[in-house]
């Protein structure tokens, strides 16, 4: 097998051979000697040699005389289709996953009002950073500053393009050349292999590990604490959990030694929320609002998890701390737009007029089953009549995502398809490479799709593009 593959991965032509024979063979030569057209070309016949590359390594279907004889003709046909689209790179999929905060779908969806708001932000000019009642110059903050403050109880609040960077401007500004002291068990790893001890090396901070993994009490930060020390940190392990023999000091308790030692006492909450979801039957976590009332000097958390906007790193504290973050000129690197500022302010209203059930995240994420079971129901109901495909209706459990309540599993229903003909990994592949792309995922030899993530007009999408399997 591997000497066939060698075989026809050697009788893949070279790049600058496509171009040459795309001249000859589809009279492109307006294209070739047009310096804009020409990088463009390129490009996509790299794209398109690479994409063959693979489905050679992925498969051996055809015979070799097939596959040398289809050869040209399926990589000009691709190489057209891409020179032709008008499609952009970033497009809508269909999520039917049941991961409610998938990172690679774009985590939290906006609510359709506060879309509409982003919107109209992007079609016209605003006042970003301008003051209408003086005419003067005025700040990009202040259009969400006293909804968080509000919201959180803090005396001022900032935002900047996500979590990390909020994290990043903390080290910068209090502990450039300095010690912070955080539990070892706290040093967690996000998204894309990003590690907290990094993004503090990287502010210029020095880190002193204290504790061990699984449990970490108060004289270990007080055994630490020396001449370097600049702050305190505590970070949420929102991504994973340590269970059984556990300790951990709470901010509530770093705040005290903090006062004692006069060191400022920060808190990086990860997803961070509003609401407390226990009453949803979640674990119990702390609140934005509970974590600024143990007086923390300052608390960052994400605007697109369980908040349930854009995404953004927050900042919310005591006054004297902010305003010594927004003098730092890194501030202005790491600040946010007006359509990310949009989309904050939109969803932080929702939250202050009690309108939670608006905002998607949260709607999903408190789905009543019997209302789960009754789409699922109608799915499986709809897909009865494709003979190509045997759909049933199962128990199975969605995931909250986002780094979010990694432990909890959340009852669901879904609709469990298996192929008549075929396995189960062509048709996930051709469910995500059609005109939309459905993402669904496969569990002992069936395709789920589940409701839980579907919006509404998805599920008539999905019956339609099975509807042309097997043709």
């Amino acid at each position: 097998m591997q000497q066939e593959i060698h075989r026809r991965l050697r009788a893949l032509p070279a790049v600058h051979e496509v171009l040459s024979r795309l001249e000859d063979d589809i009279e492109f030569s307006p294209f070739m000697t047009n310096e804009r057209w020409l990088p463009r070309m390129t490009q996509c016949v790299r794209q398109v040699l690479q994409s063959a590359r693979e489905n050679i390594n992925r498969s051996l279907a055809d015979s070799y005389e097939e596959f040398e004889a289809s050869l040209w003709t399926s990589l000009r046909d691709k190489l057209l289709k891409k020179l032709t689209s008008t499609e952009y790179n970033l497009q809508r999929v269909i999520n039917a996953t049941g991961v409610v905060l998938h990172t690679n779908c774009g985590r939290a969806l906006l609510a359709p009002e506060v879309a509409r708001f982003v919107s109209e932000q992007a079609e016209r000019y605003s006042n970003l950073e301008l003051n209408i009642q003086t005419g003067e110059r005025g700040s990009r903050y202040v259009h969400v500053e006293e909804l968080l403050c509000r919201l959180t109880g803090a005396e001022a609040a900032m935002v900047v393009n996500n979590n990390a960077a909020a994290v990043l401007l903390m080290m910068n500004t209090f502990a450039q050349g300095k010690e912070v002291i955080v539990s070892r068990g706290e040093l967690v790893e996000v998204g894309g292999s990003f590690r907290i001890p990094e993004v503090l090396k990287a502010g210029g901070a020095r880190l002193v590990e204290v504790g061990a993994t699984n449990k970490t009490w108060r004289k270990d930060y007080e055994a630490a604490i020396g001449p370097d020390t600049a702050l305190l940190l505590k970070v949420h392990t929102s991504n994973y959990r340590v269970e059984g023999f556990t300790h951990a000091v709470t901010g509530a308790e770093l705040v005290e030694l903090g006062e004692e030692r006069g060191l400022p006492v920060m808190e990086d909450l990860g997803s961070g929320s509003f609401f407390d979801g226990a009453s949803l039957g979640f674990p119990t976590e702390p609140t934005i609002k509970q974590a600024v009332k143990s007086g923390l000097s300052l608390v960052t958390f994400s605007g697109d998890k369980l908040l349930g906007g854009p995404q953004a790193g927050i900042i919310v504290g005591k006054r004297v701390f902010v305003e010594r973050l927004r003098a730092n000129q890194l501030t202005r690197a790491l600040r946010v737009d007006k359509l990310t500022l949009a989309a904050l302010e939109g969803t932080l209203r929702l939250y202050e007029n009690g309108e939670i059930e608006d905002i998607p995240v949260w709607r999903m994420l408190s789905a009543p089953l019997d209302t789960l079971h009754k789409a699922a129901s109608e799915l499986v109901m709809a897909l009865q009549a494709n003979q190509k495909i045997a759909a049933e209706l199962k128990e199975d459990v969605s995931q909250v995502g986002g780094g979010a309540w990694p432990t909890v599993g959340l009852p669901t229903w879904v609709c469990a398809i298996r192929p008549a003909e075929g396995n189960v990994i062509e048709l996930e592949e051709f469910l995500r490479l059609g005109p939309v792309a459905i993402l669904s995922r496969i569990h002992k030899d069936r395709v789920l799709i589940d409701v839980r993530t579907l919006l509404s007009g998805d599920s008539e999408e999905i019956v339609l593009r099975l509807g042309q399997w097997g043709k």
